[in-house]
């Protein structure tokens, strides 16, 4: 209980925020290059063969990888309820379609190769574009729309009422944000197909990791100037509780055009953020100008990571506005647990978190090495 003292209800809230960024950023550059290879899939894999080579690259590790999504979920369910209860409620039909897409994968995994059909494999070829394409897509929209505000309200119980409407999220910034999020993990899935393969496989995957970088930096240029120049961000005006009770209802908060680049200017070593999200999808495009293999696959997790972090600090304190009325938006003050939920919750993930990461790390380390034909062709691997 003495640690429980010295880490105050503030520093705890802090460090939730943090850790949720880690998650959601530890997700994309994880499972992103499979989301990423998938969508390769059909225009790199030009034979039979050479897409169970890249479905081979990913086959073994993709389980794992997506643990960090469901650890980020259950993580935002314990520590940030009001925010699970928004985004999940508001975004029931785009949330219901990512789980629709992601169930596609591993039965596309398992069950592609079971019958030796043409239309059978390319049936199910289709299903993994679709489970890399639409939850890229659509987590992409989401933040999108996060950044813009989402229309919702609370009453005086912090009962939640969503007004938006599916159709209402595909508005053209959350668009573009879901196109960067393409381009992004695009880049990052050929980095991976560059290290894992070899030959003409490879070849395909350079230079579609080429095209994809340069359009990721492009896309989120772009992005940051339609943030700049139409996108309205959020203020607050009232004293800042950092410690108080969570309910948003007790603060004021108006709408501030040049809110969402406040923190950069109070604070200009955060600009390392985009920063790094443009000089990481430069430095991949030059990697994979030069040769490189492993190189690409480095400096677009970099890149991902500037990219994810950059909403996150540009925001902060802010994590979901309201579009209905600001002073209802939810922060990083007035929306999360109790300070003995939070402080719990942080010993249990100081005990398996890393725990995951050396497990991962040493599943990597076996499964070092390229996917090549022949293994395939040996039925004694038990390939996909």
């Amino acid at each position: 209980m003495i640690l429980s003292e010295l880490l105050d209800y503030e520093t705890l809230r802090i460090i939730w925020w943090l850790l949720i960024g880690v998650l959601l950023i530890a997700f994309a550059v994880m499972d992103g290059f499979d989301l990423g290879a998938s969508m390769l899939l059909p225009f790199i894999g030009k034979s039979d063969m050479d897409r169970r080579v890249i479905i081979n690259t990913m086959g073994p590790v993709w389980e794992g990888n997506q643990v960090w999504l469901i650890v980020a979920g259950a993580s935002i369910f314990a520590a940030w309820p009001m925010i699970y209860a928004v985004s999940f409620s508001g975004f029931y039909l785009a949330m219901f379609i990512i789980l629709f897409a992601l169930i596609l994968r591993p039965v596309a995994f398992k069950y592609r190769s079971k019958r030796d059909s043409e239309a059978w494999r390319s049936g199910w070829d289709r299903a993994l574009f679709i489970g890399g394409f639409v939850p890229t897509l659509i987590f992409g929209v989401a933040v999108g729309n996060a950044f813009q505000g989402v229309p919702f309200r609370l009453n005086q119980d912090l009962q939640i009422f969503y007004e938006g409407s599916f159709l209402g999220l595909l508005n053209p910034f959350a668009l573009l944000c879901g196109v960067l999020s393409v381009a992004m993990l695009l880049m990052h899935g050929s980095s991976w197909l560059v290290l894992k393969t070899s030959g003409q496989i490879q070849a395909r995957a350079r230079a579609c990791g080429y095209i994809s970088a340069i359009a990721t930096v492009v896309i989120y240029a772009l992005a940051g100037v339609a943030s700049w120049l139409w996108i309205s961000g959020y203020r607050i005006t009232s004293p800042i509780v950092t410690d108080g009770p969570s309910n948003p209802l007790r603060k004021t908060v108006e709408l501030d055009h040049n809110a969402w680049f406040a923190n950069f200017a109070n604070h200009p070593w955060l600009l390392i953020a985009p920063a790094l999200g443009i000089l990481g999808a430069l430095a991949v495009v030059i990697a994979l100008r030069s040769g490189r293999q492993l190189a690409p696959l480095l400096f677009g997790k970099l890149s991902i990571f500037g990219i994810i972090s950059s909403v996150g600090v540009s925001m902060f304190p802010f994590i979901l506005p309201s579009t209905v009325d600001p002073k209802m938006s939810l922060t990083v003050w007035d929306s999360s647990s109790s300070h003995l939920t939070l402080f719990i919750m942080l010993v249990v993930c100081a005990i398996f978190l890393p725990i995951i990461v050396v497990y991962t790390s040493w599943v990597y380390k076996v499964l070092w090495g390229k996917v090549e034909k022949d293994m395939i062709e040996d039925e004694s691997n038990h390939a996909y």
